[in-house]
């Protein structure tokens, strides 16, 4: 079993192993890679992939099917081919002792705990397999905070909520997303992986940013489980220091030079600030207001992914449907997101979301369960209207929100911008990182908290 919290992992011996296995095992029943070799290969090494026999090295100038996947720690080679048609080759290192019983076992989700099964039903953990770029991820970022400043207290606000304790959703699917392009591009150099990163960093810097800003005007106590930064400095400070994580990461951006890149990262803080003025002053008809709401999320929340992955498509000079193929890909991965985050708000305890529920109808916000459940109860619209703002609105649109099914009707909506993501990643060429990004789908529908 693994723990895999970001800042401080705790990992099993043989997981690795594992995930290298399982990748090998991938690559060689991996189709397309067996076609962009056909006419290279001799037929007795096409037919021994096939049959998923071990690949032999030709010599006569020919290529290896052999491909290094960055971020692993190591390449395809004949000694994991080996590994896994004859487990009992393990024998010869004492570090290969017991990969028999390793090779059934499935790897636990990071956020749910799944039972052991055999190999075949193994499905890919997008955080296992970007384990060495998130292992110091959070590092990083502390560090260049930290780099920036020689005010303590500055640092100290800033890098409150980089402690590796958040799901870092966006880096991760940033940097899947980041893989996936530069297999399907057939462009894997380190400085392009390195730049790809830095984006992925700017991603996380500036969701932290826009938290804190938020506790300042929500004026919230609690985030992730533990006290906001609004609660433990006073409001200047805090603000301020948002104001300081994104010129830093904004600095970080800057020195990638490319303006095609800056462009692109530049409407996430454009899009941020819109759609915070939306949230203040939503006085909309029936008609118009789930509109706005849509509206609204995108800019808050989905622009953020959409665009740090179209801009890892961009400084991977990818062509304009590429790139477009990344924007949608994060553009619908980040309104489920969002759609489930609203849901959650209803039926999940404070102990799992880390903050108070129905946070959103104190704050006088009308998210997509109320809006769905304005069908079938009329009397929430004006609750809506005045942002339940009188004594006993929060109760009773609470209330109707559960008799109603709005709950399902968010869901339904969060599963359709699911599916369209999934629809999406398998434009990419098939990869394990491909993979990946269609079992994020999975992990945000399926999320508790």
């Amino acid at each position: 079993m693994a723990c895999l919290s970001t800042s401080g992992r705790v990992a099993c011996v043989s997981r690795r192993q594992q995930t290298h296995k399982f990748i090998c095992r991938l690559f060689l029943n991996h189709q397309l890679s067996l076609r962009r070799q056909s006419s290279q290969l001799p037929p007795a090494a096409l037919a021994a992939a096939a049959q998923g026999q071990c690949m032999k090295k030709y010599t006569n100038n020919k290529p290896q099917l052999v491909r290094s996947f960055q971020g692993l720690g190591c390449g395809i080679n004949q000694d994991y081919l080996s590994l896994l048609q004859n487990p009992h080759s393990c024998s010869h290192s004492s570090q290969y002792s017991g990969c028999l019983a390793s090779s059934i076992r499935k790897h636990s989700s990071v956020h749910t705990q799944q039972p052991a099964g055999p190999v075949r039903e193994i499905q890919i953990d997008p955080y296992i397999i970007l384990d060495d770029e998130l292992k110091y991820f959070y590092d990083d970022v502390r560090d260049l905070l930290q780099s920036g400043t020689s005010q303590p207290e500055l640092d100290t606000i800033a890098c409150y909520y980089f402690d590796g304790q958040g799901k870092a959703l966006r880096p991760m699917v940033t940097l899947l997303m980041a893989k996936a392009l530069n297999y399907h591009l057939n462009n894997e150099s380190h400085q392009l992986v390195h730049k790809q990163r830095q984006i992925a960093l700017f991603s996380e810097m500036v969701h932290s940013a826009s938290l804190v800003h938020d506790d300042v005007i929500d004026q919230s106590d609690f985030r992730r489980g533990k006290p906001s930064v609004n609660a433990l400095w006073n409001h200047k400070k805090v603000t301020m220091a948002g104001d300081y994580i994104l010129s830093i990461a904004s600095i970080m951006i800057s020195r990638l030079r490319s303006d095609d890149v800056t462009i692109v990262l530049s409407q996430i803080l454009t899009d941020l600030v819109q759609g915070e003025f939306m949230q203040l002053g939503s006085r909309e008809t029936e008609n118009e207001r789930f509109a706005h709401y849509l509206t609204k999320t995108y800019r808050k929340t989905a622009s953020l992914i959409a665009n740090a992955l179209k801009a890892t498509a961009v400084i991977a000079q990818a062509d304009d449907n590429v790139a477009e193929v990344a924007f949608q890909y994060g553009r619908n991965i980040g309104l489920a997101f969002q759609l489930v985050d609203d849901m959650l708000d209803f039926v999940s305890s404070t102990e799992q979301m880390g903050k108070p529920t129905a946070a959103d109808l104190k704050l006088g916000l009308a998210t997509a369960p109320v809006l769905f459940a304005c069908e079938k109860y009329p009397e929430l619209n004006p609750m809506v209207m005045r942002r339940f703002s009188e004594p006993g609105d929060v109760e009773r649109a609470f209330e109707l929100v559960h008799k109603s099914h709005g709950l399902e009707q968010t869901r339904f909506l969060a599963k359709k911008h699911c599916n369209e993501a999934i629809r999406l990643a398998q434009e990419l060429t098939e990869s394990p990182y491909q993979k990946g990004l269609q079992v994020v789908a999975d992990l945000v529908i399926n999320r508790m908290k």
